[in-house]
């Protein structure tokens, strides 16, 4: 286990060669290390009134950002993605001291942000709008796109970058500025960023305040979400969260883009590939601790394989190596903190409650190493049925196994939680297959065919039906979430018809 001023020492170095002063930073809020438990550093809170002057100077620049050409702003965001690329293995530092992740994992999450730019600016040159037929002679009737204004970004510690980073490439191409509020507890990271960013913009010659880093509590973001100026939230977090953002974004009739909950499920079929399936299964709900809006939380097995393939992963989990996600041998890292562990833990009470039999795993390890980090074993618990227990996400690696006698049955138990965000099927059949892929299969945003429910490129949209909030970002045309439509006809007819044959005069 590495010691504490290792950690530190590394987030230090890290956060320099990206171009952050950690002295000029000091204030009241702590940064604090998962896996150590110990505080990394102080970092001074943005106020209110910094707040209000930011988005006050981010309305500003946007006056003149949009007016820039689409492909020039795309310049700003190639120049953010090549820093980005110099500094991966700096950010990745940071990521692992700051959320927990295994190196492999940190680097993935950078190489997110270095794809999106690289898609954003390729987006740059394809705002495209439509031109339809006129029902008039000498009409014609067409749609554009323009910038829509501020946006202001609420990320979650689990992803502490990535999610940022695919909302502003896109954001920025589109002529918009950004206010960023990250997680409280992986501010570092986002220092770090913002300063490539800012680099960035010096490099190309962009106007001063594109981008605002407010760090800041639960109420500062409250701020964000209020003020009129913030024409679009894009809010990734808790589905309660989601419940007191978007009343309040739309009382005051702004945009509100939701990415919170996700439950999510893998069916496994009698003629799956069981190898395959519990390569996928394992880093799905493993893979970050179990710390992914996509982890997989509830595996529906059919009955006449469920003993082979439980008696495979547990055999898996069992060759698990946890511990600090800097020593390259260890696949699962710490918990983000306490209030994780202890939720884990009502969690298996509650299972064991309602008929479930804990198969392995659950316990705490670690912790006289490194009594302030928590550490624990992802578990695997066999329930009798969907309980309501089953219903509910906990943010952990904790896995519930179930059975189903047919496809029917299977998709019902899928689709049977508030959450819609990611699901998979692992199958050889091609019917069962396209059953699941078909509007009466995964009631989804993410549906998958032998793979895993996490693990999503950046080239589709992202994002979850039901309480996962609807919203769509990353790939695809979510460009659209970020800005406004206008629908325009131009006559040149040199006559003034009405349309649907209205006469009048």
């Amino acid at each position: 286990m590495p010691e504490a001023a290792q950690v530190a020492s590394l987030v230090r170095t890290s956060l320099e060669a990206c171009g952050v002063d950690i002295d000029s930073l000091q204030g009241e809020q702590e940064a604090r290390s998962p896996l150590t438990g110990t505080v990394l550093t102080m970092v001074a809170s943005s106020s209110f009134d910094d707040i209000d002057r930011m988005i006050g100077e981010a309305a500003e620049a946007f006056t003149s950002w949009r007016d820039v050409p689409a492909p020039v702003r795309g310049g700003l965001v190639k120049r953010w993605g090549e820093l980005l690329t110099e500094h991966k293995d700096d950010l990745a530092n940071i990521i692992t001291a700051e959320a927990g992740k295994i190196t492999s994992e940190a680097l993935g999450e950078v190489q997110e942000m270095i794809d999106i730019c690289d898609f954003a600016v390729g987006q740059s040159r394809q705002l495209y709008g439509k031109t339809m037929p006129s029902e008039r002679p000498g009409h014609r009737l067409m749609e554009t796109w323009h910038p829509l204004g501020v946006v202001g970004i609420i990320s979650a510690f689990n992803f502490p970058v990535a999610v940022y980073s695919w909302n502003t490439a896109l954001a920025l191409i589109c002529g918009d500025t950004v206010i960023w509020k990250p997680s409280e507890t992986t501010v570092l990271s986002a220092l770090a960023v913002d300063a490539l960013l800012g680099q960035a913009v010096k490099d190309v010659g962009a106007p001063a305040n594109l981008h605002k880093l407010a760090i800041t509590d639960r109420v500062g973001g409250e701020r964000l979400v209020d003020d009129p100026r913030v024409a679009l939230i894009s809010a990734t977090g808790s589905v309660r969260m989601g419940r007191e953002v978007a009343p309040r974004v739309a009382a005051r009739f702004g945009r509100a883009l939701l990415e919170l909950g996700g439950n999510n499920a893998a069916i496994v079929a009698p003629s799956a590939d069981l190898d395959l399936a519990l390569t996928g299964i394992v880093f799905a709900a493993v893979g970050t601790a179990g710390q992914r809006c996509t982890s997989m939380r509830r595996l529906i097995v059919h009955e006449s394989i469920v003993t082979e393939l439980t008696d495979k992963l547990v055999a898996a989990y069992g060759t698990l190596r946890i511990g600090s996600p800097l020593q390259s041998e260890n696949l699962v890292g710490p918990l983000i903190n306490q209030g994780s562990f202890d939720a884990m833990q009502a969690t298996l009470t509650a299972a064991r409650a309602q008929g479930g039999t804990v198969l392995c795993g659950g316990d705490r390890v670690l912790a006289a190493e490194a009594p302030g980090a928590y550490y624990v074993q992802p578990a695997v618990v066999r329930m009798p049925g969907h309980t309501p227990v089953v219903a509910d996400e906990t943010f952990a690696p904790l896995l519930y196994v179930m059975t189903y006698r047919d496809l029917n049955e299977a998709l019902t138990l899928q689709n049977g939680v508030p959450q819609g965000l990611s699901s998979a099927i692992f199958t050889n059949d091609q019917i069962e297959a396209e059953r699941f892929l078909s509007a009466s299969g995964s009631d989804c945003g993410i549906a998958n065919v032998n793979i895993g429910t996490s693990g999503a490129e950046i080239g589709g949209a992202f994002g979850g039906e039901k309480e996962t909030g609807g919203g769509r970002e990353s790939g695809s045309d979510s460009w659209k979430n970020y800005m406004r439509q206008a629908t325009n006809t131009i006559n040149y007819s040199g006559m003034l018809p009405l349309a649907q044959g209205v006469k009048f005069l």
